[in-house]
Formats: structure tokens, sequence, C-alpha cells
């Protein structure tokens, strides 16, 4: 990437973004939730609602992919100040890892402490099913064997450090709050915990692909969230991300299943209302905390 890209997502751009919305709400969030595909819907729970457009934000990436309205919006849940993207940037949209993880620099710089990410993904583990939600306790980055990380390149140390430790990328406290809430709400049934494993689509995943993301000890599959969480970490924010099972990938070659778009979004609206109390849940336990 040139040295004008780099900067375009420095600290001086992220910086201006920030102080562009801080000056246009009183709101002053605390915590930042990410809605994946379909589960835009978290954002209207929000109390004293102030919606932004991304195309209205100064140096905002915009969001292209069906399911995602494209807009922030400030305002409290459960009485927490909180900023809510509905909608995100993946790679497969064109973006750079730097421009699709900008968001996050801009929460830090908000005052964001908290980020409560969810996305639809596809189930590995031969033990999920269609509407499970799988509370995060790792990650793989597989684009991040070949180099795609979104630290790379010159650090800024008022970000963070050069190199970040991600062995704890997933708060394990938020864990336990959110399997708490899920008990206190009876989810239970439902709620898994496990391993996902990011890839660059925007094709699916092959059979053989599946297998080998299996074996490789991922238990679901996606396309987001990861490159968000690094650099969130980088920046000292504490993360919690949810995986909303959408579909279950295919391993058979006798199979005639075939993931889909629209499987993922109508999942998303069938799963929707569970999500929603879900995340309320845990941030109204976070007040407490």
């Amino acid at each position: 990437m040139s040295a004008a890209a780099e900067k375009a997502f420095g600290y001086d751009e992220c910086r201006k973004t920030a102080d562009w919305l801080l000056s246009k709400t009183r709101a002053r969030p605390k915590v930042g939730i990410v809605c994946g595909s379909g589960l835009g819907g978290l954002a209207e729970v929000l109390e004293g609602r102030e919606v932004f457009k991304y195309s209205d934000i100064p140096n905002f990436p915009q969001s292209t992919v069906p399911g995602h309205a494209g807009q922030l919006v400030f305002g409290t849940l459960k009485g927490k100040p909180c900023v809510c993207m509905q909608g995100r940037f993946h790679l497969y949209e064109g973006y750079s890892v730097q421009k699709v993880t900008m968001p996050m620099r801009v929460f830090k710089l908000l005052g964001v402490e908290t980020v409560i990410l969810t996305n639809a993904a596809g189930g590995l583990n031969r033990d999920y099913k269609v509407g499970d939600v799988m509370i995060l306790k790792d990650h793989i980055n597989l684009p991040g064997f070949t180099g795609v990380n979104p630290l790379f390149g010159p650090n800024d140390d008022r970000f963070g450090t050069r190199f970040p430790s991600v062995s704890d990328a997933y708060d394990r406290e938020l864990q336990q709050v959110a399997r708490d809430a899920a008990s206190k709400l009876g989810y239970a049934d439902f709620l898994r915990q496990g391993v996902y494993c990011v890839v660059g689509g925007p094709s699916f995943e092959t059979i053989a692909e599946c297998r080998l993301l299996l074996k490789l000890g991922a238990d679901a599959v996606g396309m987001s969230t990861v490159h968000e969480v690094i650099v969130a970490r980088h920046a000292g924010m504490r993360c919690l991300a949810l995986s909303l099972i959408t579909n279950i990938s295919v391993m058979d070659y006798d199979s005639r299943e075939k993931a889909n778009h629209e499987e993922v979004l109508e999942t998303g609206r069938q799963r929707a209302e569970h999500m929603e109390k879900l995340v309320s849940t845990i941030v109204s336990q976070l007040v407490q905390n």
C-alpha cells in the first residue's frame, strides 16, 4: 500500500472523523456494536437514536452488501451510551484491510471501551445447527497467513504497540457475561462456543476447503470480524463476538445443498429478536461491571 493510502486511514484522518461525529452529537459512547448480515435490527432498539449515513461521514467507507443498511447509530441501550454500525465492510467489496477496520479506530477515538461484534457464519462443527449462536473464544486469520493483516505497515504508537498479543483477543470475562445472559434468557439450548475462521469471500467455501478448515480446528467460517477484532485489541478495547450460524457448510460430495446469501439473511431475520435480547442483556450486565 502506498504512503498516501496508509495516511488515509492513519491517526490524523481517524481523529478528524471522530471529531466530526463528536461535534454532531452529544453522545459519548462507551460500547460499540457491529451488526452482521441480517442483524441490523440491533441498532433499532437503541433509545434516543441519532443516525448518520456512512456517505455523510468524512473519510468513512461505504457498505455495498445487501442486508447492511450503511449507517452509524448513536443512542443508549439499557442506559449505556452506545454507537452501532448498521452494516460493516469486507475485503471482498474491494476495500483494503486498513479501510475495512478504520471504524474500529474511530470507535476508540470516540471513547468506546468495549466492542461487541456480530456476524453471520457457516457452521463447520458437525454438532452445530442453523440458528445456533456461537460465542467466539478464538479465531483463525486465514488471510493473515499470506500477509493480509490490518496492522501491516508502519505502526502508530498512539493506537497501540507494534507487536500486540491476540491470545486474549476475545475477553474471557465478557464471554462469561454472554453465557450468563444466554442462560438468563433461556437460550442455553442454542448457545455454542468455538473458533471462527475468516476467509476472503465473496464466494462461499468449497467442500475441500470446508473439510480443511474443520481439520484446522475451526467451528465456524465467515468473511468478517477477525480483522476488526485485531485492530480493536491493538487499540486496547475489549472484544466480544457472536456468530449466528445461518447455514451448515457442505462437506459431502453427494449433497445437493448449496450456501446462499438469501439463506443467511432469512436466518438473521428469524433469530433477530433473540440476538437483540442477548446483546441487550449483555450490555445491561456491562453497566453493573
